[in-house]
């Protein structure tokens, strides 16, 4: 008979990594190499630059030719810090090494209470945890939103 998780229990963070993190972030870089995902993560990093929420908005619809690059690549980082999450892995260890999400993160941010609002609240409910409770999350959200702030700036200087 299994005993069902409370939902109201508190998480348990894991204090340091261990073996077993190093094993799952090399997993997770496994999977981050196969082509098709490395094709949709050069998208969401070089090309993805929404500079409002319904720009945003338009990548979550079906028909947008963005679509498949931008579910693929935020669900995937949304599963692995959702580990860290709920104490799979060390947050600060994944964080150090798995900042391509907070920077995915940052480039939503400045819009994610109307993504929320117009799609639920679970969107980026994991990039945002890591971005907030831990150090190196913190850390580099920090790095990224100046990143995102200097890069808009710059494409909307060229036109």
């Amino acid at each position: 008979m299994s005993i069902p998780f409370p939902r109201t229990s508190p998480r348990v963070i894991k204090d340091a990594p261990d073996h077993h993190d190093a094993e799952l972030l090399l997993r997770l870089y496994e999977l981050r190499r196969e082509p098709l995902m490395r094709e949709a993560r050069r998208y969401m990093t070089a090309e993805f630059w929404p500079q409002s929420v319904e720009e945003l908005l338009a990548h979550t619809k079906g028909d947008h030719p963005s679509n498949a690059p931008y579910r693929q690549v935020t669900s995937y980082w949304e599963m692995a810090y959702g580990m860290a999450k709920h104490g799979i892995v060390n947050p600060d260890y994944l964080a150090d090494f798995a900042g391509e999400g907070i920077l995915i993160f940052a480039k939503v941010e400045p819009y994610l209470a109307p993504l929320r609002e117009a799609r639920g609240p679970r969107d980026f409910r994991n990039a945002e945890w890591i971005a907030s409770n831990c150090e190196s999350g913190r850390e580099l959200l920090q790095l990224y939103r100046t990143r995102v702030e200097s890069a808009l700036a710059a494409r909307k200087r060229r036109g």
